[in-house]
């Protein structure tokens, strides 16, 4: 994973993030995990919001984009007002056919250094509730459960519950 390289996403990366968004859902629902993201859930238009707002960053080998996330300096959403400590990862994506396992943690790694590097001493997650393998996958990479939200409003106007995770960085 030596040749993976990360930078800020930019309006020509639009249509490449929700091709990765989608492909990731696919992914999660053929391996049974069917509530967490559906495809077509989210456009361009979705990134072109965060990238305003939050920052939104694309993992690259040789040129090439394999994965995806959004930092977001808030989350009140699901965590309520907060003073600024912490950095709010949300939609880590990984093209499951281009990269080796291990690479969505090496994505996380990434948002978390970049949470550090602003100063902030927590990375803050969250999933669906009751998405044991997700849930799991995060307790493994050093992250703590910390809550529950129930009710949190989604895209389409649904609304789901989530596990609050935090993980302090430096």
């Amino acid at each position: 994973m030596n040749d993976l390289e990360f930078r800020p996403a930019v309006g020509e990366d639009l249509s490449t993030l929700v091709r990765l968004r989608d492909d990731a859902a696919r992914w999660m629902n053929s391996r049974g995990t069917t509530g967490q993201w559906q495809p077509g859930e989210l456009g361009e238009d979705h990134f072109r919001r965060i990238m305003e707002d939050g920052e939104v960053w694309i993992a690259e080998i040789h040129g090439r984009a394999v994965g995806a996330w959004e930092l977001w300096w808030a989350d009140p959403d699901a965590w309520g007002p907060q003073p600024p400590t912490a950095g709010y990862v949300h939609r880590l994506m990984v093209d499951h056919t281009r990269v080796p396992p291990g690479t969505g943690r090496s994505l996380l790694r990434a948002a978390e250094r970049r949470v550090a590097g602003a100063g902030r001493t927590l990375t803050r997650l969250d999933c669906l509730a009751g998405n044991d393998r997700l849930t799991a996958y995060y307790l493994d990479a050093g992250y703590r459960v910390v809550g529950s939200k129930k009710g949190k409003p989604q895209p389409g106007g649904t609304t789901k519950s989530f596990t609050l995770l935090e993980k302090p960085v430096r």
